[in-house]
C-alpha cells in the first residue's frame, strides 16, 4: 500500500510540475494583455487608427501567445508527440515573429515621425528598444530550437524568449493600472518596471528551488542577458547610438 501511495504521489507531483508551465505561460499572456489591451480596445471601440503593419504584428504576437500556452498544455498532458509536431510549425512561426519584429522596430519610429508625433531624436532613441528586444528574443529562441531534444533546457529557454518580448508591454501595464505616471512607451528601468518584467523568471526560479532544490543555470544565464540588455537604455541617449540610428532610419524617412 505504501508503495502504491508513493507512486501515486510521485505521479501527482510530476503532473503538478508539468502544469506549472501552463500557469507561467498564462502569467506572461496576462501581463502582455494588461499592457496592450487598452490600445487595442481603442482600435475597436474608440476608433483609434493604427497602421496596417501594427495590426499584422499584433495578430502574429497573439498567435505566438496562443501557441506558447497550447504547447505548455500539450506537454503537461503528456502529449509529447503532438507537442513536437506542433513545435515544427512553432519554429517557423517564431522565426516569423522575429523577422516581423525587426520590421516593426524600424517602422514604428518612421510612422510616428511622418505623422508629426515624434521628432527625429525621439525616433532614434526609441529604435534601440525594439531592436534589442528582438535580438534578445532571437538569441534565446535560437538556443531553444538548438536544445529542443533537451526538454529541461528547452522549456526554460522558451520561457525566457517569451519574457524577452514582454518588455514593450510592461510599462504600458503599469501606466494602465495607475501604478506609474508618464509616457507609456518610456521604459526607464524603475523598480516596478524591472520587477514586473522579471516576475515570470523569478516565479520560475522559485519553482525550481521548491522542486529541484536549485535554480537551473539557464535561468541565471537568461536573467543576466536581460540585465545586459538594459544597457540599451543609457546607450540610446548617446550621440554614438543616434549616429547609428540615423543611418538605419534615413532610407525610410
Amino acid at each position: 500500500m505504501a508503495t502504491v501511495i508513493a507512486a501515486a504521489t510521485g505521479r501527482n507531483a510530476r503532473a503538478a510540475r508539468r502544469g506549472f508551465y501552463v500557469g507561467l505561460a498564462l502569467l506572461i499572456a496576462a501581463i502582455i494583455a494588461a499592457g496592450f489591451s487598452r490600445s487595442f480596445y481603442g482600435t475597436f471601440v474608440g476608433g483609434v487608427a493604427h497602421p496596417w503593419i501594427i495590426h499584422v504584428h499584433a495578430g502574429l504576437y497573439v498567435g505566438w501567445l496562443v501557441l506558447l500556452i497550447a504547447q505548455a498544455a500539450l506537454a503537461a498532458r503528456g502529449r509529447i508527440a503532438l507537442h513536437r509536431r506542433l513545435g515544427n510549425f512553432g519554429i517557423a512561426y517564431g522565426v516569423l515573429v522575429f523577422l516581423l519584429g525587426l520590421v516593426v522596430a524600424v517602422a514604428m519610429p518612421v510612422i510616428n515621425v511622418r505623422a508629426g508625433l515624434w521628432n527625429s531624436a525621439r525616433a532614434e532613441t526609441f529604435l534601440a528598444i525594439p531592436l534589442v528586444d528582438m535580438l534578445l528574443y532571437g538569441g534565446l529562441f535560437a538556443a531553444a530550437i538548438a536544445c529542443r531534444r533537451r526538454p529541461e533546457i528547452h522549456k526554460r529557454l522558451i520561457v525566457l524568449a517569451a519574457v524577452a518580448i514582454m518588455f514593450a508591454a510592461v510599462n504600458r501595464a503599469l501606466v494602465n493600472a495607475g501604478l506609474l505616471a508618464g509616457n507609456a512607451a518610456a521604459f526607464t528601468g524603475t523598480v516596478p518596471q524591472l520587477a514586473l518584467w522579471y516576475s515570470p523568471v523569478l516565479v520560475a526560479m522559485a519553482h525550481d528551488l521548491v522542486t529541484r532544490r536549485s535554480i537551473h543555470p539557464v535561468y541565471w544565464i537568461g536573467a543576466f542577458a536581460m540585465a545586459i540588455s538594459l544597457l540599451r537604455l543609457p546607450y540610446s541617449q548617446t550621440e554614438q547610438w543616434h549616429g547609428v540610428a540615423r543611418r538605419v532610419l534615413a532610407p525610410f524617412m
